[in-house]
């Protein structure tokens, strides 16, 4: 029996293949980062975060904004040092340390989101140096411990580690947890210190920068035998 050829694909099929081939993807996430990060430096709306809030922007409303503005921010590659001080000078200690911690997941979420659609087929391609293969082992396999310990040791940028986390196998939902889990620390010393900054000599303000200083010099040294490790292994 007779039977029809396939029809041959066209040239719109065609531009849909290649608009959604990796590369084409992996393109689209750089334009995307590179036209939030040039956004970030013009308007610098981390200014906005640390202004007066108008009186009808007040309550829970403020809040809800501000965690939102946050984590679009981080995903732009706002430093969020920056924006816990701000939260916490803002909100107080409490209030600001709840929105700045939602925040945090949500730039999380935002930033694993885009480098898990846009860029994961692409990059896993080019994952061919040993130590690059035995990072994204250790995320691929023990998601929730991995990211748990790097949100728990500051230092690594943010916004990076979450495009990594994004390349790898990891969960989502062990992604978001151990981003939870791990960021209440060092999210709340900010906040903390931003509330109290008008009073630096001032036990909460000393302890929560004792704190950061700490841990940040913990974290330098885990970070620095982990590369070692990497490296040998």
């Amino acid at each position: 029996m007779f039977e029809p050829a396939a029809p041959s694909d066209g040239p719109a099929a065609r531009a849909v293949r290649v608009l959604l081939s990796p590369w084409c993807r992996l393109a689209l996430l750089a334009a995307l980062l590179a036209c939030a990060a040039g956004a970030m430096l013009v308007w610098q709306p981390q200014r906005l975060l640390t202004g007066d809030l108008p009186e009808r922007m007040t309550g829970p409303g403020a809040l809800v904004v501000f965690a939102v503005a946050y984590g679009v921010c981080t995903t732009a590659f706002v430093p969020r040092p920056f924006l816990n001080l701000a939260a916490g000078a803002v909100f107080g200690s409490g209030s600001g340390s709840a929105t700045a911690l939602a925040g945090t997941v949500l730039g999380a979420g935002f930033a694993f989101g885009l480098g898990r659609w846009l860029g994961q087929d692409a990059l896993r391609r080019t994952l061919r140096a040993r130590w690059l293969t035995a990072a994204d082992r250790q995320l691929s396999e023990h998601g929730f411990r991995s990211m748990l310990v790097v949100r728990l040791l500051p230092g690594l940028p943010f916004c990076a580690t979450n495009y990594c986390a994004a390349v790898s196998r990891m969960r989502w939902t062990s992604f978001l947890l151990a981003t939870a889990v791990g960021s209440v620390p060092n999210t709340v010393a900010y906040a903390v210190a931003g509330a109290r900054a008008t009073a630096p000599t001032s036990p909460a303000f000393l302890l929560a920068t004792a704190f950061i200083a700490v841990s940040g010099l913990v974290a330098a040294a885990v970070a620095w035998r982990k590369r070692e490790a990497l490296r040998g292994g």
